[in-house]
C-alpha cells in the first residue's frame, strides 16, 4: 500500500545517507524529503457517472455492499445545535427525506446526545426510520466502552439497528492499535453486528491521511475489510495533506465506500473568501467518486442549497477541476482554513479523553508505573 511504500522509500533513503562518508554528508545538499504535496492537484479520481437520478436526488452505490444511498447526506451535528429547535430539526429531517435524502449522519457525542435524540424522534414518526440509511459513530476504543456507547445510541435513535457504525475520530497513530487490540472496540463492533445491532462497519477521521492509511494497513494485516471510510474532501484538501490524493484511490480500488465530509469545514473554509461559490464547493465533492457528501443542514437555506447542488451537478473533466483548484490554491497551501487538520478545534476526543475509555487489561498489565 502507499504508506508502506512511502516508509520503505524513506528507510532506503536514510540508509543511503548513512553509508556515505562523513565529509560528503556534511558538504552535500540535504536530500529531498519524500513528497507529500501532489505535483498536480487535479490528478484525482473523478466520476464520469453522477449517479442514478430520481426526483430531486442522485443515488450512488455504498461501496461493494449492494446498497444504494443518496449522494447528499444530512449531517447530524448541526441538527443538534441549540440554535435549532426540536420542532425545526424534525421538520428538516422529514422534508429532507421526503425530497430524497436517505443517508443520515450522527455520532454518540454530538451535542451531548441531543443530535441522536432529535434524529430518533423524527425517524420514529410515520415510518421515516425505514426510509433512511442510518449512521452513527462511537468514540470508545475499548470493547466495554464501545458497546456501552452503541447501546446508548440505539436508545437515543429509537431503533433496534444502526445501518453503519463507525470508529470516530481516528486521529492518533495509536488509535488503530487500540481499536484492534484484544479487548478493543472492534470486538464490540463485531459482537454488535452478530447480534443485529449494526449492519456495516467503518471509521472516520479528519487529521491526516497517513493516519487513515495506518488504520487501513492495520485492518488489512488482520484480514478485516472496512465497509466505509469518512474523511474531509474539499477544494482545500486537494492541495494540503490530501485525503483525496492519498486515501481516496485506495478506497475506490478496494470497494470501500468513501464518505465525504468537511466540504465547508463547518463554515471556516468559506471565511477564506476564496473566489468560489458555495455550490461549487459541493460540486467539487460530488465530482469525486464519493458514495455520499455529508453536509451540515440547520435551516431551510442549507437544505435548499444541497438540493440545488444536486440539481445543477454534472461531472467535470480534469481541466474544469484544475481551474477550480487554481482558485483555491493560494488559500490552501498551509492548511490555514482546514482547522480540523492544523489545530485541535475539531478534536472532540482530545478534549474529552474519557470518551475513549481506559486502557485494555493487556496494556494495564504491561505498562510501567508513570510518576
Amino acid at each position: 500500500m502507499e504508506r508502506r511504500s512511502f516508509l520503505q522509500g524513506a528507510a532506503l533513503g536514510a540508509g543511503l545517507a548513512v553509508s556515505g562518508s562523513a565529509g560528503a554528508a556534511v558538504n552535500a545538499p540535504p536530500a529531498p524529503l519524500p513528497g507529500t504535496r501532489p505535483a498536480d492537484p487535479a490528478d484525482l479520481p473523478l466520476v464520469t457517472d453522477p449517479g442514478e437520478r430520481r426526483g430531486e436526488m442522485l443515488y450512488r452505490p455504498f461501496g461493494r455492499t449492494g446498497e444504494t444511498i443518496s449522494a447528499i447526506g444530512m449531517g447530524g451535528f448541526h441538527l443538534g445545535k441549540s440554535a435549532v429547535t426540536d420542532a425545526e430539526a424534525t421538520r428538516l429531517i422529514h422534508e429532507g427525506v421526503d425530497r430524497g435524502i436517505t443517508f443520515m449522519d450522527n455520532c454518540w457525542d454530538y451535542n451531548e446526545g441531543r443530535s441522536e435524540e432529535r434524529m430518533g424522534i423524527a425517524l420514529e414518526q410515520n415510518g421515516y426510520r425505514n426510509k433512511v440509511f442510518l449512521m452513527s459513530k462511537m468514540d470508545g476504543r475499548t470493547k466495554q466502552e464501545a458497546m456501552k456507547q452503541i447501546d446508548q445510541s440505539l436508545r437515543r435513535l429509537r431503533t433496534d439497528r444502526i445501518d453503519l457504525v463507525q470508529h470516530h475520530e481516528i486521529l492518533r497513530y495509536d488509535d488503530p492499535d487500540r481499536v484492534f487490540a484484544e479487548g478493543g472496540a472492534m470486538e464490540a463492533f463485531a459482537e454488535a453486528k452478530k447480534a443485529g445491532k449494526l449492519r456495516y462497519i467503518g471509521f472516520t477521521g479528519h487529521k491526516d491521511p497517513r493516519i487513515h492509511l495506518q488504520m487501513l494497513e492495520v485492518a488489512a494485516e488482520r484480514g478485516f475489510h472496512f465497509d466505509a471510510v469518512q474523511m474531509p474532501l474539499n477544494v482545500m484538501d486537494a492541495h494540503f495533506r490530501s485525503f483525496g490524493h492519498l486515501v481516496l484511490p485506495y478506497l475506490v480500488q478496494n470497494g470501500i465506500a468513501p464518505l465525504a465530509m468537511k466540504t465547508f469545514g463547518d463554515g471556516v473554509i468559506l471565511k477564506s473568501d476564496a473566489p468560489i461559490k458555495p455550490i461549487e464547493y459541493l460540486h467539487f465533492s460530488l465530482n469525486l467518486p464519493t458514495s455520499v457528501v455529508i453536509t451540515g443542514i440547520q435551516n431551510q437555506r442549507d437544505l435548499d442549497q444541497a438540493f440545488e447542488a444536486v440539481k445543477t451537478f454534472a461531472p467535470m473533466d480534469k481541466a474544469t477541476v484544475a481551474e477550480l483548484l487554481s482558485r483555491s490554491r493560494p488559500y490552501a497551501l498551509e492548511g490555514k482554513y482546514e482547522l480540523f487538520k492544523t489545530s485541535a478545534t475539531f478534536d472532540g476526543t482530545a478534549k474529552n479523553a474519557a470518551w475513549l475509555g481506559e486502557d485494555v487489561p493487556g496494556v494495564k498489565k504491561l505498562a510501567p508505573t508513570m510518576e
